[in-house]
């Protein structure tokens, strides 16, 4: 059984990181984002409600390290379409929950609402996430992060950058 994280301090660290990781995102900031990701970290949004795993069933994303930094350099690319319309995006994350798996892991849960402005369309997202989190030279990094979009088994605009 785990145990739910009391330190205020760890709470606070756990906490900023998932506000880094929004400030990121919210900036188009691949470069930083991807910075907080383990070198055997992964993301992944399940395409159906209760999807129990990435390699069963398609996925709306299951991306590694590799395939992050692809979509980092597609992103940045001087002749990339998507620069031809600017990324604008705002992440609320709230009821953050933390249970401690020991001294250099956990398991947050989170809730988030992310508003997104792309080539004249403007798309809410919501849902949950479940950030793995390991400690790393001293500061928590991801592992692994699972994006449940409330709607995910639904007609979506484009996705042009992570949620």
């Amino acid at each position: 059984m785990t145990q739910v994280v009391t330190s205020d301090a760890a709470i606070r660290d756990i906490e900023q990181l998932l506000y880094q990781e929004a400030s990121f995102l919210d900036a188009a900031d691949l470069d930083g984002w991807i910075d907080l990701y383990t070198q055997d970290g992964t993301y992944w949004m399940p395409v159906t409600p209760e999807q129990e795993s990435p390699l069963d069933h398609i996925s709306l994303f299951y991306d590694d390290r590799v395939l992050m930094e692809v979509r980092r350099r597609n992103i940045k690319h001087p002749r990339a379409a998507s620069k031809d319309y600017p990324v604008r995006c705002s992440h609320i994350i709230s009821n953050i929950r933390v249970a401690d798996e020991g001294d250099a892991s956990c398991t947050v849960h989170s809730n988030f609402h992310c508003l997104m402005y792309y080539n004249g369309k403007q798309t809410m997202y919501g849902g949950r996430y479940m950030h793995e989190l390991v400690r790393q030279e001293g500061r928590w990094m991801i592992r692994h992060k699972r994006v449940d979009l409330i709607n995910c088994d639904a007609a979506l605009n484009t996705i042009i950058i992570y949620i």
